[in-house]
């Protein structure tokens, strides 16, 4: 999985985000620090095309309308805003029409600026782009890839706002926990991540392990012009990596693990190859 997976363009003409305070909303009239801004917005350099085509299968997503535009268009949104979802959902939608084997998950767990009419027209836009490869609600053990290839699905939503119950294909935000370790410390992070995996449920709902560092405020202060590339993901991926690899996944074990700029190391490759594990046990049982 990637970390707000979308980052990959912001636009630094654009209004910030109504996901930043109000201090940084009247800070952001000066046009420099927008672009000090796209620096600690931008999570990742790969397009969702890319991300496919490089193993990337979960989505982190974080959307919103534009304060004062007529109409009800969405945008993803990581302090500025990025491109309209509906262009993303499409370039997603080709590559899984090309790959019909290929199973997604796009999880929206974060909202922003919007009101009820917001939502039904952005739920509408996932059943335009998707339509019959939506996979509805289901017991979390039972979807498996047989399971998904046998009814023709690709695509599980996870919705993290009430209106998930008025639709069958959208599954609730509580089958999808992330817990977040909010720190720039990578032990802390490791610790984290070791703590959550023993409290995870054992049945019922998937996993994401969030592989991520977060800047405070005084971190963006200090390293303002170097970015949170340079900052703390550059030096830090390889223990985080590590941590991978010594995983294993299955029940109480890894599930989905999520990583900033998934392209600087062979993460998605490492995590995939965790996989390999689970068919050694298969065998030795059988």
């Amino acid at each position: 999985g990637s970390h707000d997976s979308f980052s990959y363009w912001v636009d630094e003409k654009s209004p910030v985000g109504p996901d930043q305070a109000t201090a940084i909303k009247r800070l952001a009239r000066i046009s420099l620090v927008k672009k000090i801004m796209k620096k600690w917005s931008v999570t990742q350099n790969l397009t969702f095309k890319e991300q496919l085509e490089g193993g990337i299968r979960y989505f982190d997503l974080r959307v919103s309308s534009k304060p004062g535009e007529i109409g009800q268009e969405i945008y993803f949104i990581h302090g500025l805003f990025g491109i309209k979802v509906w262009d993303g959902l499409k370039e997603i939608n080709t590559f899984l029409e090309q790959h019909p084997k290929e199973v997604i998950f796009l999880d929206f767990n974060h909202f922003y600026a919007m009101d009820d009419s917001h939502h039904y027209f952005l739920i509408n836009r996932i059943h335009s782009a998707f339509g019959s490869k939506l996979c509805s609600v289901e017991c979390v053990e039972y979807v498996t890839l047989q399971y998904m290839w046998e009814k023709k699905h690709q695509v599980l939503i996870f919705y993290h706002y009430p209106l998930y119950r008025e639709y069958p294909f959208l599954w609730p935000g509580n089958k999808m926990p992330a817990p977040w370790a909010n720190t720039t410390n990578v032990h802390k992070l490791l610790q984290f991540l070791e703590t959550t995996l023993e409290e995870r449920s054992r049945y019922g709902t998937f996993h994401v392990s969030q592989a991520i560092l977060t800047p405070r405020v005084k971190t963006i202060a200090r390293y303002l012009i170097r970015g949170l590339k340079n900052t703390l993901v550059h030096r830090n991926l390889p223990m985080i990596l590590s941590w991978v690899k010594a995983q294993k996944p299955g029940v109480m074990g890894v599930n989905i693990i999520t990583s900033d700029f998934v392209e600087l190391v062979d993460f998605a490759a490492t995590v995939i190859a965790l996989n390999d594990l689970l068919l050694e046990e298969d065998e030795s049982v059988t």
